[in-house]
Protein backbone atom coordinates (compact mmCIF):
# COMPACT_ATOMS: atom_id res chain seq x y z
CA UNK A 1 0.00 0.00 0.00
CA UNK A 2 1.37 3.93 -1.16
CA UNK A 3 0.80 5.85 1.74
CA UNK A 4 1.38 9.47 1.93
CA UNK A 5 0.57 12.72 4.61
CA UNK A 6 -1.09 15.61 2.01
CA UNK A 7 -1.02 19.46 2.75
CA UNK A 8 -2.40 21.90 0.91
CA UNK A 9 -2.94 26.16 0.53
CA UNK A 10 -6.89 25.23 0.22
CA UNK A 11 -6.92 22.57 3.04
CA UNK A 12 -7.82 23.25 6.59
CA UNK A 13 -6.30 19.91 7.77
CA UNK A 14 -3.40 17.68 6.84
CA UNK A 15 -4.36 14.46 5.23
CA UNK A 16 -3.61 11.26 4.83
CA UNK A 17 -3.64 9.20 1.82
CA UNK A 18 -3.39 5.95 0.73
CA UNK A 19 -3.68 3.83 -2.17
CA UNK A 20 -3.43 0.55 -3.22
CA UNK A 21 -3.02 -1.61 -6.72
CA UNK A 22 -4.69 -4.98 -7.17
CA UNK A 23 -3.76 -6.84 -10.34
CA UNK A 24 -6.79 -8.86 -12.22
CA UNK A 25 -3.97 -10.87 -13.99
CA UNK A 26 -0.10 -11.49 -14.67
CA UNK A 27 -0.02 -10.66 -17.87
CA UNK A 28 -2.32 -10.17 -20.47
CA UNK A 29 -1.93 -9.20 -24.69
CA UNK A 30 -4.12 -7.09 -26.58
CA UNK A 31 -4.20 -8.63 -30.03
CA UNK A 32 -5.01 -5.78 -32.79
CA UNK A 33 -4.85 -6.59 -36.77
CA UNK A 34 -4.14 -4.35 -39.23
CA UNK A 35 -3.68 -4.06 -43.01
CA UNK A 36 -0.31 -2.75 -44.52
CA UNK A 37 0.69 -2.92 -47.97
CA UNK A 38 -2.43 -5.88 -48.85
CA UNK A 39 -0.58 -7.87 -45.96
CA UNK A 40 -2.54 -8.86 -42.97
CA UNK A 41 -0.35 -8.25 -39.64
CA UNK A 42 -0.83 -8.91 -35.75
CA UNK A 43 0.37 -6.98 -32.79
CA UNK A 44 1.06 -8.00 -29.65
CA UNK A 45 0.51 -5.52 -27.20
CA UNK A 46 1.25 -6.07 -23.45
CA UNK A 47 -1.13 -4.70 -20.96
CA UNK A 48 -1.71 -4.95 -16.93
CA UNK A 49 -5.18 -4.34 -15.89
CA UNK A 50 -5.33 -3.80 -12.23
CA UNK A 51 -7.99 -2.35 -9.62
CA UNK A 52 -6.69 1.32 -7.81
CA UNK A 53 -8.22 1.97 -4.71
CA UNK A 54 -7.47 5.52 -3.48
CA UNK A 55 -8.52 7.04 0.10
CA UNK A 56 -8.25 10.23 1.76
CA UNK A 57 -8.59 11.09 5.35
CA UNK A 58 -8.96 14.75 6.61
CA UNK A 59 -6.88 14.81 10.32
CA UNK A 60 -8.64 17.90 11.10
CA UNK A 61 -11.96 16.55 10.44
CA UNK A 62 -11.77 12.63 11.14
CA UNK A 63 -13.72 12.58 8.05
CA UNK A 64 -12.86 10.81 4.38
CA UNK A 65 -12.40 13.59 1.91
CA UNK A 66 -12.05 11.29 -0.96
CA UNK A 67 -12.85 7.27 -1.68
CA UNK A 68 -12.58 6.07 -5.25
CA UNK A 69 -12.23 3.04 -6.80
CA UNK A 70 -10.93 2.40 -10.96
CA UNK A 71 -9.99 -0.09 -13.35
CA UNK A 72 -6.98 0.51 -14.87
CA UNK A 73 -5.17 -0.48 -18.10
CA UNK A 74 -1.40 0.14 -18.40
CA UNK A 75 -0.10 -0.46 -21.57
CA UNK A 76 3.95 0.04 -20.90
CA UNK A 77 4.87 -0.89 -25.11
CA UNK A 78 2.82 1.88 -26.00
CA UNK A 79 3.84 4.34 -22.76
CA UNK A 80 -0.07 4.96 -21.50
CA UNK A 81 -2.46 3.97 -19.52
CA UNK A 82 -6.34 4.72 -19.51
CA UNK A 83 -9.18 4.14 -16.24
CA UNK A 84 -12.17 3.95 -15.69
CA UNK A 85 -14.47 4.38 -12.04
CA UNK A 86 -16.31 6.29 -9.50
CA UNK A 87 -15.26 8.60 -7.12
CA UNK A 88 -17.30 9.75 -3.82
CA UNK A 89 -15.43 13.45 -2.83
CA UNK A 90 -16.06 15.27 0.74
CA UNK A 91 -19.48 17.01 -0.55
CA UNK A 92 -21.15 13.70 -0.44
CA UNK A 93 -21.26 13.33 -4.35
CA UNK A 94 -20.56 10.36 -6.45
CA UNK A 95 -19.08 11.27 -9.63
CA UNK A 96 -17.92 8.94 -12.58
CA UNK A 97 -14.34 9.25 -13.69
CA UNK A 98 -12.59 8.34 -17.33
CA UNK A 99 -9.16 9.67 -17.83
CA UNK A 100 -5.83 8.52 -19.93
CA UNK A 101 -2.09 9.48 -20.49
CA UNK A 102 0.61 9.10 -22.80
CA UNK A 103 4.38 9.64 -22.46
CA UNK A 104 6.64 10.23 -25.66
CA UNK A 105 10.41 9.97 -24.77
CA UNK A 106 12.35 13.20 -25.87
CA UNK A 107 15.53 11.49 -25.21
CA UNK A 108 16.79 7.79 -26.29
CA UNK A 109 17.55 7.40 -22.30
CA UNK A 110 13.71 8.13 -21.08
CA UNK A 111 14.39 10.27 -18.58
CA UNK A 112 13.30 13.33 -20.54
CA UNK A 113 9.19 13.03 -21.83
CA UNK A 114 6.87 14.49 -23.16
CA UNK A 115 3.38 13.72 -21.44
CA UNK A 116 -0.27 14.30 -22.75
CA UNK A 117 -3.04 13.53 -20.03
CA UNK A 118 -6.52 14.07 -19.97
CA UNK A 119 -9.58 13.45 -17.63
CA UNK A 120 -13.69 13.75 -17.74
CA UNK A 121 -15.83 13.56 -14.47
CA UNK A 122 -19.28 13.27 -14.74
CA UNK A 123 -22.35 13.44 -11.83
CA UNK A 124 -23.99 10.41 -11.14
CA UNK A 125 -26.94 11.81 -13.50
CA UNK A 126 -24.02 12.75 -16.21
CA UNK A 127 -25.41 16.27 -16.22
CA UNK A 128 -22.75 18.22 -15.14
CA UNK A 129 -19.15 17.23 -16.35
CA UNK A 130 -15.90 18.59 -15.69
CA UNK A 131 -13.10 18.03 -17.86
CA UNK A 132 -9.02 18.83 -17.76
CA UNK A 133 -6.44 17.89 -19.93
CA UNK A 134 -3.19 19.16 -20.10
CA UNK A 135 0.41 18.80 -21.72
CA UNK A 136 3.68 18.79 -19.73
CA UNK A 137 7.59 18.07 -20.03
CA UNK A 138 9.22 16.08 -17.36
CA UNK A 139 12.90 15.78 -16.57
CA UNK A 140 14.02 12.98 -14.14
CA UNK A 141 17.52 13.44 -12.94
CA UNK A 142 18.77 9.80 -11.06
CA UNK A 143 21.38 10.13 -8.52
CA UNK A 144 20.97 14.09 -8.57
CA UNK A 145 22.99 13.60 -5.47
CA UNK A 146 24.26 10.44 -3.49
CA UNK A 147 21.00 8.65 -3.10
CA UNK A 148 18.82 11.85 -4.69
CA UNK A 149 16.82 11.38 -7.71
CA UNK A 150 14.92 14.23 -8.72
CA UNK A 151 12.02 14.91 -11.01
CA UNK A 152 10.64 18.21 -12.40
CA UNK A 153 7.72 18.82 -14.32
CA UNK A 154 6.70 21.54 -16.18
CA UNK A 155 2.80 21.63 -17.41
CA UNK A 156 0.11 23.97 -18.92
CA UNK A 157 -3.10 22.47 -17.62
CA UNK A 158 -5.33 23.49 -20.92
CA UNK A 159 -9.21 23.92 -19.72
CA UNK A 160 -8.38 26.59 -17.23
CA UNK A 161 -5.15 27.76 -19.34
CA UNK A 162 -3.04 27.64 -16.04
CA UNK A 163 1.06 26.69 -16.16
CA UNK A 164 2.09 24.66 -13.39
CA UNK A 165 5.43 23.08 -12.02
CA UNK A 166 5.93 20.31 -10.20
CA UNK A 167 9.41 19.18 -8.00
CA UNK A 168 9.91 15.47 -6.61
CA UNK A 169 12.90 14.72 -4.50
CA UNK A 170 12.76 10.82 -2.86
CA UNK A 171 9.66 11.21 -1.18
CA UNK A 172 9.01 14.54 -1.27
CA UNK A 173 6.67 16.17 -3.83
CA UNK A 174 5.66 20.11 -4.46
CA UNK A 175 2.87 21.03 -6.60
CA UNK A 176 2.50 25.07 -7.44
CA UNK A 177 0.35 26.96 -9.81
CA UNK A 178 -0.13 30.47 -11.65
CA UNK A 179 -3.16 31.01 -9.58
CA UNK A 180 -1.69 30.34 -6.46
CA UNK A 181 -2.74 26.86 -5.62
CA UNK A 182 -0.36 24.14 -4.15
CA UNK A 183 0.45 21.23 -1.93
CA UNK A 184 2.87 19.17 -0.51
CA UNK A 185 3.03 15.31 -0.57
CA UNK A 186 5.29 13.02 1.84
CA UNK A 187 4.98 9.51 1.05
CA UNK A 188 5.95 7.46 3.89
Amino acid sequence: METSLRYGGDTTGLKIHAKEKFPLGSTSFLQRQHLHFELDAIINIFCCICWQLHGELNTRTGAPSCLSAALRYFLPDLSASIAGGVQYDRNRKLRYCVRGKKSFPVTTDGLLKFNIKGQCDADKDFIQTKSRGAAELSWSMLEFQKNQDVRVKLGYEVIDKVPYIQIRENNWTLNADSSGKWNVRYDL
